[in-house]
């Protein structure tokens, strides 16, 4: 689920389309265009209706219907509020109104449109995720418990699990959903990003082909492709779809253009990351760390602690990110204070059930136990992966000083 960072600013709507009739053919039916979920045309045949006086009682709310559907929250959004206004509104607006703000990323609008709506399952799993949006566990454990064994109910629940980076709970989920849903096919995107998640990357490869064969200009799947070929070290050949995407017509959805630009600037190590980044840090979760480590690499370790010091760590990246900018400014500012926070983040990951085997948990004991000056245990944790990092100069280099801090200065001269 991504967010618009459009900002709800009332304005003009998108233009009513071309109007002309087409001589000897027949103007398609609403259903039809919904049916086909050609959102576009069945505003402009609405608005339509609209502007020549066929306007029917529900023109409003489908317009607004088709409006969300298009990633328009901000049209969306005017055609609810205005169903609102109006005498003898029907109460189910209020929670369609309440889903938009929440798209928006106006989540206590959310909560207080939702909770003028009738009691339904779409209003408690739309307060169960801005729950999870305020970090309330209570209230999150309240709405979770009315949570019923119903598709929508369990692709939300599979949604919650996916952002606390629950993953395996959330694959669980969908393929369980899948198995009874074989024409689910969008599910098959949300089980491969959820691999790409885990560093399983061939796996959600095999996974993304399922619906790509289906639907191969599916903007988020091809993102996702991209994304397995960049961590499969297929630069150039994730760059290109990027690229490619940029320029096809089904990236009209404005969140999409945001996450294309974001992940290019990735891919060409942080190339524009100053004029694309910053507008999307509250919008995109990894915007915020990106230009985090864009900020280390310009060595500019104050500036990355400004954005990082107000972040509460969830995920072991974000624990990690946040010991390496602790790290950083300590060293720089003699500061025991920073060097003790980044010596407790890294005991944190490398020392947690999850992450005690992976690399980067072992490459964390070794970071602790270096700003302890414990170099035995350094060497140990670092001789258990050196074989992933031959060629690596920032790991030899920390290898080496490791090795000279314990007295092995000849073989830390070979490794410099």
């Amino acid at each position: 689920m991504m967010l618009s960072r459009l900002k709800p600013a009332v304005g003009g709507g998108p233009p009513l389309g071309d109007k002309r009739k087409t001589k000897g053919k027949r103007i398609p039916q609403l259903e039809e265009l919904l049916a086909r979920r050609d959102f576009t045309g069945a505003i402009a045949l609405l608005e339509f209706k609209r502007h020549v006086g066929e306007q029917e009682e529900d023109t409003d709310l489908w317009i607004g219907y088709c409006a969300f559907h298009l990633g328009d929250y901000k049209r969306a959004l005017e055609e609810y509020e205005a169903l609102t206004k109006q005498p003898g509104c029907n109460p189910d607006v209020w929670v369609n109104l309440a889903c938009t703000f929440f798209f928006l990323g106006m989540y206590k609008e959310a909560e207080q449109a939702a909770l003028k709506a009738p009691k339904s399952k779409l209003q408690n799993r739309l307060l169960f995720h801005v729950a999870h949006k305020f970090g309330d566990e209570k209230k999150l454990m309240n709405f979770h418990q009315d949570l019923q064994d119903i598709t929508e109910d369990q692709l939300s629940l599979a949604s919650i699990h996916y952002m606390r980076a629950h993953y395996q709970e959330a694959i669980d989920i969908y393929k369980r959903i899948l198995l009874d849903n074989r024409e689910y096919l969008a599910l098959n995107v949300y089980v491969a990003l959820c691999y790409y998640k885990l560093d399983y990357y061939d796996v959600s490869q095999q996974v993304l082909a399922v619906y790509l064969q289906q639907v191969p200009d599916s903007t988020i799947a091809l993102n996702i492709k991209a994304c397995n070929h960049f961590r499969l070290f297929d630069v150039k050949i994730a760059e290109g779809l990027l690229k490619s995407l940029m320029d096809s017509a089904s990236t009209s959805f404005e969140f999409a253009q945001e996450l294309i630009k974001h992940n290019l600037v990735v891919f060409q190590k942080g190339e524009g990351a100053l004029q694309v980044l910053p507008s999307l840090v509250d919008v995109i979760p990894e915007a915020r760390l990106n230009l985090v480590i864009y900020y280390l690499r310009q060595d500019d370790a104050q500036e990355a602690y400004n954005l990082i010091k107000d972040l509460e760590p969830s995920t072991p990246q974000e624990y990690i990110l946040k010991a390496v900018v602790n790290a950083v400014l300590g060293q720089e500012m003699c500061s025991r204070d920073h060097l003790k926070i980044a010596q407790q983040y890294f005991q944190l990951v490398g020392g947690s059930a999850s992450e005690c085997d992976t690399i980067p948990g072992r490459l964390c004991m070794a970071s602790h136990y270096f700003l302890l000056r414990q170099f035995d245990d350094v060497l140990t944790y670092l001789n258990s992966v050196k074989s992933y990092f031959y060629n690596d100069d920032a790991f030899n280099f920390n290898y080496a000083q490791a090795k000279a801090a314990n007295g092995n200065t000849r073989e830390a001269e070979e490794t410099l």
